[in-house]
């Protein structure tokens, strides 16, 4: 997937660009008042961030004016991992400063929330107005006995009212933790049970595709199957009334009164995430106040260098990270647009149109999407305003090259500089291992750099350190957005067990990588569905790439089978587009494809047609589950049904394994 060592950047930043960019600044400040290299660039301050890492996210929480009401005794106490102490002894709040650009009289009418639906008509939410519903809620809270460490739900689409839960949750030191509605009660429940919220903020259903899509009946299963809640917060989105209860969102944010901020340990928990769960009940996640305050200062101020005068619009929803970065573009001051709807209603430029009429600055999607419109022929910089559009950033799976180029030549026709950020990090982190560097250029088919303070490496099945080679993505020393510890997990087993079983002391994160010699980096896919054929390792991401530039494949899977008589089996399914046939001769050309793009080694024995390929909730295709039910393993044992998006289209691999054995 990378591109040739001697190939010129697809995109190099302008030196004004490199000038002000909040990077430069951040080194050079640092280099005066910590002692980090003035010269060098990025890469000096890369390894001076590894190298001192106490010292660099001391200058992190100087630079961006943390606010510890106490002060911390050290910034780093125990290195371990897991359990590394960071600024022990210190207390702070997030929804603080998260807010604080209300306290700006010259900032406090701009808008910190601009809303758009699929009607496409925009809501703002001003500073102040964000923080006094925030306060009023807050106040909410505490009158229903809500104490800092209790959890507090959401079973929300992406809209205002989901952030002024979970910054209210926040400012009392509770715990936030979020579905999405278009999750069913079951995967919730599998979810939620886990944490024991004890107030459950709902909607009565959600719009999608142009659809209303009721959830009373689901938000009545919750109610009953979490005995824990005290109370039911109703949001009327679409204009119901109230079931039996149940209390009014607009009478808990009605008050007009100051916010109190709980000032809570460093590690204190922020909130609960979910791996997907396709093998079993998701591990729920705990990160802290202040471990996702400085990592996301760090990401959002510094690698997506976004300021007071920027737009940060994701497409996201809330049962996936990305929601929880993007509402953490409030700590720089940033607007965030939050788009609640289909990626593709009315049609595939909808993402784009929400760009356009917000004035996005950063537009983030997912790969995926790229590759769809490109696909497509959609024309994004030709057919919409997209001038106030710096950069493109894309996570969710690794961006293909013909991803990278085709951004490039759409934006590129209309005169616009577009910085490319491919970006890869985690749940499990809630941040970035690797991506977006404003200052460094773009290679086609790469991710720019490691991220700050992020001793990432490849490593090979010893422990070897490699470069240019594919290896095991693997940090080696503690991120402040590690998990503090997964919940409902008192011995800490599960969480050494997801990380830490390969290397020990060492965090192993599941992907395969490539460090290269100039320092970008090349994600191939997940290393426990990896490909081995004859010793020779491949990622999955490397094939899809390769298969899907071909129009009749609109989706494909590939699994590797290791046989019980020692043979190898590795067969590539595909979803094909419309009015396409699997015959002989598309057999050849995806294989054609294949051999030419990547290797003869990488040539599945068998291109099988299917009804679809399954994805997990958050839209990762789900190849180790795939890969239980062709080694006979029964559906119930091989997945969490409520993690899967259409189950029934497992029925398919199921069947094909009953076949085969």
């Amino acid at each position: 997937m990378t591109s040739a060592a001697g190939e010129a950047p697809l995109w190099q930043p302008q030196p004004e660009r490199v000038e002000a960019a909040a990077v430069t600044r951040f080194q050079r400040w640092a280099a005066e008042h910590h002692g980090a290299p003035a010269d060098g660039g990025y890469a000096a301050l890369h390894r001076w961030s590894v190298d001192e890492l106490d010292t660099f996210w001391k200058a992190v929480a100087d630079w961006f004016d943390v606010r510890f009401s106490t002060p911390y005794e050290t910034v780093i106490g125990d290195r371990a991992m897991p359990g590394a102490q960071w600024f022990p002894g210190a207390t702070l709040n997030y929804a603080e400063h998260a807010l604080r650009t209300a306290d700006d009289p010259l900032r406090a009418d701009a808008p910190a929330l601009l809303y758009v639906d699929e009607t496409h008509t925009q809501a703002p939410v001003s500073w102040s107005e964000l923080r006094r519903q925030v306060a009023s809620l807050a106040a909410a809270l505490r009158a229903l006995g809500v104490t800092p460490g209790d959890r507090v739900g959401g079973y929300l689409p992406n809209i205002p009212q989901a952030v002024v839960a979970f910054l209210a949750t926040a400012a009392v030191g509770g715990v936030w933790t979020s579905c999405a509605p278009d999750f069913g009660a079951r995967s919730v429940l599998d979810r939620f049970q886990q944490v024991e919220p004890v107030v459950l903020f709902t909607v009565d259903g959600y719009r999608y595709g142009g659809k209303e899509h009721d959830r009373t009946d689901a938000v009545a299963e919750l109610r009953r199957e979490l005995p824990t809640l005290r109370a039911v917060v109703h949001i009327p989105l679409l204009g119901t009334d109230a079931p039996e209860g149940a209390l009014e969102w607009s009478e808990l944010t009605a008050s007009d009164t100051e916010p109190v901020f709980e000032q809570v340990p460093f590690d204190h928990p922020l909130w609960v995430l979910y791996s997907s769960g396709t093998t079993g009940l998701p591990k729920a996640i705990v990160q802290s106040q202040g471990g996702i305050l400085l990592e996301h200062f760090k990401q959002i101020g510094l690698h997506c260098d976004l300021g007071p005068d920027d737009r940060f619009f994701w497409y996201t929803s809330t049962g996936w990270m990305m929601w929880n970065f993007l509402v953490s573009g409030l700590l720089t001051g940033t607007t965030v647009v939050l788009y609640d709807g289909s990626p593709g209603h009315p049609d595939i430029s909808a993402q784009w149109r929400v760009a356009e009429q917000t004035g996005a600055t950063l537009f983030g999607t997912s790969a995926a999407y790229v590759m769809a419109c490109r696909k497509a022929g959609v024309h994004p910089a030709r057919d919409h305003d997209l001038s106030r559009v710096q950069c493109v950033a894309t996570t969710g799976s690794p961006l293909p090259p013909d991803g990278f180029r085709w951004l490039h030549d759409e934006f590129d026709e209309s005169g616009a500089d577009l910085w490319i950020a491919s970006v890869s990090g985690g749940t499990d982190v809630c941040s970035c291992f690797a991506g977006a560097v404003p200052t460094l250029p773009v290679h086609i088919g790469e991710l720019q750099a490691p991220c700050l303070g992020t001793d990432l490496q490849s490593w090979d099945p010893a422990g070897k350190p490699l470069t240019d080679e594919v290896g095991e993505l693997v940090v080696t020393a503690p991120m402040p957005s590690m998990p503090v510890r997964f919940w409902n997990d008192p011995d800490g087993s599960r969480y050494h067990d997801s990380y830490f079983d390969v290397y020990p002391g060492v965090w192993r994160h599941g992907d395969w990588i490539t460090l290269t010699d100039r320092g970008s980096v090349v994600i191939h896919g997940r290393s426990d569905s990896t490909l081995n054929r004859q010793g020779v390792r491949m990622g999955s991401a490397d094939i899809y790439e390769a298969v899907e530039r071909l129009p009749e494949i609109r989706e494909s899977l590939v699994i590797g089978l290791e046989e019980p008589d020692g043979g190898y089996w590795m067969p590539l399914f595909v979803h094909l587009a419309e009015g396409a046939t699997l015959d002989d001769e598309l057999r050849d050309s995806i294989k054609r494809t294949i051999r030419e793009n990547l290797s003869p080694r990488h040539v599945p024995d068998e291109v099988i047609e299917v009804p679809g390929i399954p994805h997990t909730l958050t839209g990762k295709r789900i190849e180790v589950p795939v890969k239980r039910l062709l080694q006979g393993t029964t559906l119930a044992k091989a997945v969490n049904p409520g993690s899967v998006d259409n189950l029934e289209l497992l029925h398919f691999y199921e069947n094909l394994a009953r076949e085969r054995h």
